[in-house]
């Protein structure tokens, strides 16, 4: 419907026409002869009204209960859909908040978007809706010219994959903390002018050999960052290596071979992440030790080579859990292929069977002082490990199916057959210590050369409950933004799934994750 004055506007025209079809010939020749500068009154005329009043139309607003979209600067999906994910997640918005408080704390004007922290976290807050902006739709290419300053080269004209971006994300932001100092490049030529000069009292000498800077630790727990645990265990003797510890960011996890009449779960993927496999030719040196106490006159004996088990578990649970499905698979002629198997995952995951826990530690327990055990130890901070009710069932330690550090080779499954493991139809996810929501999802359309990627996420709370999460889901591309049913979220085919840990009632509210050793 037009408005009131565009109503008087067309009114009034119409009335002039009128007139001038009520005049004489003569009138009207006279009229037509100066056309033309009747018609420059009148375009003078309405650009006045416009300066002075305004445009007609009125500028469309964002509904309630929606985001901002991202522009796409060409072929720039892959960000947009990975900067919305990440906007869906409150724990890693609060910990860029921490985190850039030391840039922040003692400026009074904020600093220019060189830093990756400060940039994403301007980005992530307006799509999460805690900065106030009128724009339908925002600009993301900030956050490509900051990741040139650190050296990353990503085109917004080529695709790329938004699982590669999140590790140059986290990546970076490490570069970040570790405050290295950055060479300046070449053709940056305005960096090279305001860098000061070194006068000869600032230069020092460096002498060979120093020890590198150590890099600082976060001030609290990155989010993200959780760590694997991984042991071999020797099939003949029974000897088990020492527990190793890395850090991950992501869960990338291989989708196993469908079985006709089943479907694929996340479950069955992360089973097949941490089950056993066999390495064959390891040299064992305690089996070396034992045939060499049986020579005479202390003969030198060769290594022995035995098989190895080894085993994954999660010895460290991030706070923001990612998992990327691997969807590349190669044909028998070396051809890349796109597996477009739908996994099943459902909105909150349990994570307890997955926990590596400590030998003999039991829920509820401390875990044992270094002077009280012989093995090695480590203060993992992630609070107790699963629950009775989690343990207790087909795979727990009673059966030492999924026990690191503990397990006979004699008892785990025969290589490379299945691994039995509990699917129950109603989960109990009160019994959960290890429970994560999920926040948001990455959908990829197409093959291996070209596609587009979109993304589930959840609705930004309301203003009333801050603290509150949306049960409400949006379904967004690039610039385009609607409303999903969780039902909708459940069936598409994920790529990247991001989950956030919530904490059981059973333990402390205002616990905090600590960070790194």
């Amino acid at each position: 419907m037009l408005s009131s004055r565009a109503q008087a506007a067309m009114t009034a025209a119409d009335r002039a026409i009128q007139r001038f079809l009520r005049t004489g010939a003569a009138v009207r020749y006279k009229v037509m002869k100066n056309w033309g500068v009747i018609g420059g009154i009148a375009a003078a005329l309405a650009a006045g009204i416009y300066v002075i009043w305004g445009p007609i139309t009125e500028r469309k607003k964002r509904r309630k209960g929606l985001v901002p979209g991202l522009v796409n600067l060409g072929n720039t999906c892959f960000m947009n859909s990975l900067l919305q994910g990440l906007s869906a997640c409150p724990a890693f918005i609060k910990w860029l908040e921490e985190f850039t408080t030391q840039y922040t704390q003692d400026q009074k004007e904020p600093p220019p978007h060189q830093y990756l922290s400060l940039t994403l976290l301007h980005l992530l807050k307006a799509l999460s809706c805690q900065e106030v902006t009128d724009d339908e739709v925002l600009d993301a290419s900030c956050l490509l010219d900051v990741l040139r300053m650190y050296r990353w080269q990503i085109s917004s004209f080529e695709e790329q994959d938004a699982h590669e971006l999140f590790h140059v994300i986290t990546s970076s932001l490490e570069d970040e903390r570790d405050r290295q100092p950055r060479v300046t490049h070449l053709f940056d030529v305005h960096s090279l002018e305001q860098q000061p000069e070194v006068t000869p009292k600032q230069i020092t000498c460096r002498t060979r050999g120093s020890p590198h800077p150590t890099s600082n630790h976060w001030k609290s727990q990155h989010p993200f960052h959780g760590r694997l645990t991984s042991n071999m265990i020797c099939k003949h003797c029974e000897h088990q290596s020492p527990v190793r510890f890395d850090t991950f960011d992501s869960l990338s996890l291989s989708i196993p071979a469908a079985t006709w009449g089943h479907p694929l779960t996340l479950d069955h993927c992360l089973h097949h992440f941490i089950s056993s496999e066999s390495v064959r030719d390891v040299v064992c040196d305690n089996c070396t030790q034992i045939e060499a106490r049986g020579t005479l006159n202390g003969e030198k004996v060769e290594h022995q080579r035995t098989t190895f088990v080894k085993q994954l578990k999660l010895g460290k649970l991030p706070q923001c859990l990612c998992i990327h499905l691997q969807r590349l698979s190669w044909s028998s002629h070396g051809t890349p292929l796109k597996r477009h198997e739908h996994v099943q995952f459902n909105e909150f995951l349990m994570m307890d069977i997955y926990k590596y826990h400590l030998l003999g530690h039991r829920p509820g327990q401390h875990s044992p002082k270094p002077s009280e055990t012989a093995g090695p130890t480590l203060d993992l901070q992630d609070g107790p490990a699963a629950p009775r009710s989690v343990l207790g069932q087909p795979g727990g330690p009673k059966t030492h199916i999924f026990m690191n550090g503990a397990c006979s080779p004699s008892l785990l499954p025969p290589l490379p057959g299945p691994m039995p493991f509990p699917l129950p139809v109603v989960p109990d996810y009160s019994s959960s210590t290890y429970l994560f929501r999920l926040m948001a999802v990455v959908v990829h359309h197409g093959d291996m050369h070209s596609g587009h990627f979109v993304t589930y996420r959840r609705s930004p709370p309301s203003a009333k409950n801050p603290l509150s999460t949306s049960n409400q889901w949006l379904w967004i591309s690039d610039d385009t933004v609607r409303k999903a049913s969780l039902q909708e979220v459940l069936s598409s085919s994920a790529y990247l799934l991001f989950y956030e840990r919530v904490l059981s009632k059973m333990q402390p509210q205002g616990r905090e994750y600590r960070s790194e050793e």
